[in-house]
């Protein structure tokens, strides 16, 4: 088994589709990667996936490619926050916040967390910021505990895509104990 931030520098170096910029912030991704890991496979959490709208592209990208059967493992739970709750544009008291929080604790007794992409000024940014074990990849915004990146960055849509592929194939790794993600 080897260890998770070794695997992840060999994995950039390795696969021609991602880039050098992945492993120059290697500190950034690996600790918030393996807290997502850990929460899906350890503790037997659902992913509910949010983005602006500018990024509903990507969102169904994730979609398309996360439990492909091509991938040859068991399929993941991952959610698109939009199933569960078609408002979440509007969403505006800390009592919208509430109800919602209620409903998926109703409906995931194992737990959820969420894994948001886009900018953190968005409405749709709201419940996973203050919610615990987020996976957050926000723009334009500094934040601790999580993947800080510009919405001005020409090659943005690239390096989504290249994070995602990283971020896939350590579920993948993990799934099949290749790495343990909490070393």
């Amino acid at each position: 088994m080897q260890e998770f931030l070794n695997w992840t520098v060999d994995t950039i170096r390795e696969d021609k589709l991602l880039s050098p910029w992945l492993e120059e912030k290697k500190y950034e991704w690996t600790p918030l990667v393996s807290k997502s890991v850990v929460n899906i496979l350890e503790k037997g959490c659902s992913v509910i996936i949010v983005t602006d709208k500018q990024r509903d592209w990507f969102l169904e990208y994730i979609f398309t490619n996360i439990n492909s059967q091509g991938l040859n493992r068991p399929f993941l739970p991952f959610y698109d926050a939009k199933g569960f709750y078609k408002y979440l544009d509007e969403v505006k008291s800390e009592d919208d916040i509430n109800y919602i929080k209620d409903m998926l604790n109703i409906s995931f007794p194992n737990g959820y967390c969420f894994w948001y992409i886009g900018r953190s000024q968005s409405v749709r940014a709201i419940i996973p910021k203050v919610s615990k074990n987020s996976f957050l990849w926000l723009f334009d915004e500094e934040m601790q505990d999580a993947f800080n990146l510009r919405s001005k960055d020409d090659a943005l849509d690239m390096k989504l895509l290249q994070m995602f592929r990283l971020y896939n194939k350590t579920l993948s790794a993990a799934l099949f104990a290749e790495i343990n993600v909490e070393n």
